[in-house]
């Protein structure tokens, strides 16, 4: 199946309690949805998924399944360090009607070749929907290289890799590429990639729609929208909530170990998006 193009890795927002609060996730999606998104990865990194616990989390799947805007999709992310942990997730996930799993490299325990595979095989044995791999050794410290994503791609259900280490970028055999960097999200459609699954793109939704319908621009609107994109990318989730509070936007804070933008940091995010002219749009 196709998940779309322009997929928003979405936050989780929260309320002045630091709970979910469940109509500003709505209320987002269906903002989205209208300014260029396809669909959106819930309860990944983006959605502070470390820091809900199971209940909440699968309760951001079940409303994000429950509400998802016409013609859109729905990613859920269930990646652990701990397999069984993993497999429960998924099965879960896949019940509540999601449309694909986003499944991160464990973390911290730093699993070999072999485990890697025998994770993946369990994981994907515990859903009949498509499986979306996510490569990003700057969080978990293990790359999985491009050869051993071609042997994954072996599995039934592992369809995709989304991305996030820049050297790797590049087409393998069997899996669908989403660009796991803003930044890259050119290259990744210039190569055939499938899209992007974004962090700017609660942002910078419709520009990024521009990028996939207008390639012949492709080019000129990635380099007008390059500033906005690092500034909303500097320590994520922490400068996007900033960003998207800044543009009226209820999304609350962050769940320590995150703490909001400070002065300065919000200061710089500000500047992006006032040069861009995105703060020009916020009702007085």
């Amino acid at each position: 199946m196709s998940f779309g193009s322009v997929l928003t890795a979405l936050v989780t927002p929260f309320d002045e309690n630091l709970a979910v609060d469940e109509q500003a996730l709505v209320d987002l999606m269906q903002h989205l949805a209208k300014h260029g998104s396809d669909g959106f990865v819930v309860c990944g990194t983006t959605g502070e998924a470390p820091t809900l616990n199971d209940a909440e989390h699968l309760r951001v799947v079940e409303l994000a399944c429950q509400y998802r805007p016409e013609g859109t999709t729905v990613i859920a992310g269930t990646g652990s360090n701990n397999t069984r942990h993993a497999v429960h997730m998924t099965e879960r996930a896949t019940e509540l009607g999601v449309d694909g799993i986003l499944s991160v490299t464990p973390y911290y325990n730093k699993p070999t070749r072999r485990g890697l595979i025998a994770h993946y095989r369990e994981i994907a044995a515990a859903t009949d929907k498509p499986v979306v791999l996510y490569n990003i050794p700057s969080r978990v410290v293990v790359d999985v290289p491009n050869d051993l994503l071609a042997e994954l791609a072996q599995i039934e259900h592992v369809d995709y890799v989304k991305q996030a280490n820049n050297a790797n970028l590049a087409l393998v055999d069997g899996l669908g590429l989403y660009a796991g960097n803003d930044e890259i999200f050119g290259r990744t459609l210039d190569m055939g990639g499938c899209g992007v699954i974004s962090v700017a793109s609660h942002v910078l939704g419709d520009q990024m729609r521009q990028m996939v319908d207008q390639p012949e621009r492709r080019s000129e609107i990635e380099a007008s929208i390059r500033a906005v994109t690092a500034a909303v990318n500097v320590t994520n989730p922490i400068s996007i909530k900033a960003a998207l509070n800044l543009l009226g936007h209820r999304v609350g804070g962050l769940r320590l170990p995150l703490v909001d933008a400070d002065e300065a940091e919000t200061s710089v995010i500000r500047e992006a998006l006032q040069k861009a002219g995105l703060l020009d749009q916020v009702p007085a």
